[in-house]
């Protein structure tokens, strides 16, 4: 009998809904002065470095919608390929508590351009929240359907092997709801090469988590409530327990969603956004390189 090792729907869930809901009404910090802010320098480097679908400069969609869960035919993804004949590696991304929203497709196309096959998965069978009582609902209703969750992700890492233009080696990632997806395909999903967690929920048992075989990443805030850096520095002890590589960071100054949304408040997100940014293509270099 195989055990689930899903990341609890039980966790503190009102707490990451907050976190989720309400990005600009985390608490303040002290440390965010005249003193240490980025400089107009730094943030106009930062954010020529940043892809353009995070600060709100997302084009035209170039990829196409496909349906890659057999059991499910409601269940509509977005492809974007990049140029050229490949084989390239690929990415799964999984969207936030809204649902698959085109910025999560314009940031698809993005990992196009860096050379990933980019399937960003649908988990609510086509459906996305408008405000947040719907979110709430579309996200729990996941929450309590872990094992088809599981299967539909399954089904995308599938789907790019088999197309001739993929290496191979594909990873996982996703941001909020998204992010502690991705920990638990991690966890109990079929045979894929990274995991990328942006503020996403987290555990705290080294026994589950050695069922992980290759290195996490994760990008969490220091001002955010869901996770709280409390939660990283125990998700962290218990990667280094479980003997499991992993490249963590916990962003001073910023709150939740800083990423995935830069255009919010770039004069603070800009520079710690595209630390983020370079680390995690260091990551994917490494995990699905050659």
């Amino acid at each position: 009998m195989t055990t689930s090792r899903f990341v609890p729907a039980l966790l503190p869930l009102l707490l990451f809904v907050a976190a989720c809901g309400n990005p600009q009404e985390e608490p303040t910090s002290d440390a965010t002065t005249a003193e240490n802010a980025p400089t107009s320098e730094a943030v106009t480097t930062a954010l020529a470095e940043l892809p353009p679908a995070i600060k709100g400069e997302g084009g035209e969609l170039e990829g196409q919608d496909v349906t890659y869960f057999p059991v499910d035919a409601a269940t509509t993804g977005y492809l974007a390929v990049p140029d050229g004949e490949g084989p390239f590696p690929a990415l799964v991304i999984i969207h936030e508590w809204n649902g698959l929203t085109d910025r999560v497709r314009q940031v698809a196309d993005d990992f196009a351009a860096e050379g990933y096959v980019t399937l960003a998965a649908d988990l609510y069978q086509g459906r996305t929240g408008t405000n947040r009582d719907e979110n709430i609902a579309l996200m729990t209703e996941a929450n309590e359907n872990m094992p088809v969750v599981i299967e539909n992700l399954n089904a995308a890492v599938a789907f790019l092997k088999e197309r001739s233009d993929v290496t191979g080696r594909v990873g996982a990632m996703g941001w909020c709801f998204g992010g502690g997806i991705a920990l638990s395909f991690g966890l109990d999903g079929d045979n894929h090469d990274a995991t990328a967690i942006f503020y996403g929920r987290l555990i705290d048992d080294p026994e589950a988590l050695a069922h992980v075989d290759h290195e996490i990443y994760g990008t969490f805030a220091r001002l955010d409530r869901g996770p709280a850096p409390e939660a990283v520095e125990a998700f962290e002890a218990a990667l280094d327990a479980a003997g499991l590589e992993h490249d963590l960071h916990i962003y001073d100054d910023v709150n939740h969603g800083f990423w995935l949304r830069v255009d919010e408040e770039p004069d603070v997100r800009a520079v710690p956004a595209a630390d983020a940014w370079n680390r995690l293509k260091d990551y994917l270099g490494r995990t699905l390189g050659d």
